[in-house]
């Protein structure tokens, strides 16, 4: 689907024009306002989105859009705005943050070239936040997986690498296993993306020291990296959030209702002592007052 822009002919039929061919005046909240044809500055009217069709003449060509990003953004953004049995609102914003997200993956593995050696992957000497990259890492692996051999949902597999790539740019390697659970993370991403950018994902998995892409294994999970040692659970006061504990996964209950309790932010709620303290296993606890 695409944008529809024409003018009233005296013959009472519409005269259509292409998206490329128009400027848009848009409100401070981006919608569009007016529209003016670009090869005579005089304005047209707005007809709203409709299938891409020569009548409506809102085709878009992808080789402009080729010749300005890059083969691969128009591939990645058409398989992440929308499923394939799915209409697709086309969007010039849209295109843009996909070509972002290439840049920032980009700019991710040459930064992390900067680093230096890095060490073989030790998975026994892994500190906390090493450890829970490296479980996203494989949790995405898990996901993306399915998605795109099973379910053929790109988008969400595309979406599932963004959030990959978040918590390499949390982690912020800065040696020893850090930069080898870094590593692993970046070759997961390029793999899975491979199919869906096929020339920036060669091009970064030569610059890690490998060669033609398209011959890799695709990525396994390992299960004992999906393996938790703590967990994260919410604290409600009177059924409201307002705040969060991490506990062992095997803490009882009493321990986790302790810890709860002592948070500062909780203790503000407790003027008196609580009624009761409900503990819903791996999920949350609920303080009543």
């Amino acid at each position: 689907l695409a944008d529809t822009y024409y003018r009233e002919m005296p013959d009472g039929k519409k005269d259509w024009f292409n998206p490329a061919d128009v400027a848009l005046e848009k409100d401070d909240k981006g919608r569009a306002i007016n529209a003016i044809l670009t090869t005579d500055n005089q304005p047209v009217l707005i007809g709203g989105m409709e299938k891409m069709s020569k009548s409506k003449n809102n085709g878009v060509d992808p080789q402009a859009l080729i010749d300005q990003y890059g083969a691969d953004t128009a591939r990645l953004f058409m398989m992440f705005a929308s499923p394939p049995d799915q209409s697709l609102e086309w969007s010039d914003a849209g295109v843009e943050g996909a070509h972002r997200f290439l840049k920032r993956l980009w700019r991710s593995v040459y930064l992390h070239q900067q680093k230096g050696f890095i060490p073989a992957l030790d998975v026994a000497n892994l500190d906390n936040n090493s450890r829970d990259l490296r479980r996203k890492t494989h949790e995405t692996i898990g996901k993306t997986t399915d998605d795109i051999a099973r379910r053929f949902t790109f988008n969400t597999a595309i979406a599932a690498i963004m959030e990959l790539l978040n918590s390499v740019q949390k982690l912020d390697a800065k040696e020893g296993q850090a930069l080898a659970v870094e590593r692993e993370a970046l070759e997961a991403a390029i793999l899975i993306l491979s199919p869906i950018v096929p020339h920036i994902a060669e091009k970064l998995w030569q610059s890690l020291g490998h060669s033609d892409i398209v011959n890799a294994a695709w990525p396994t999970v390992d299960q004992n990296a999906l393996t938790r040692s703590s967990i994260e659970l919410m604290i409600q006061v009177n059924g409201k959030l307002r705040g969060k504990i991490e506990v062992a996964v095997d803490a009882d209950n009493a321990t986790v209702e302790q810890l709860a309790l002592a948070k500062p932010e909780i203790q503000r709620f407790l003027e008196t002592p609580p009624k009761k303290v409900i503990v819903v296993k791996g999920k949350l606890v609920n303080i009543v007052v």
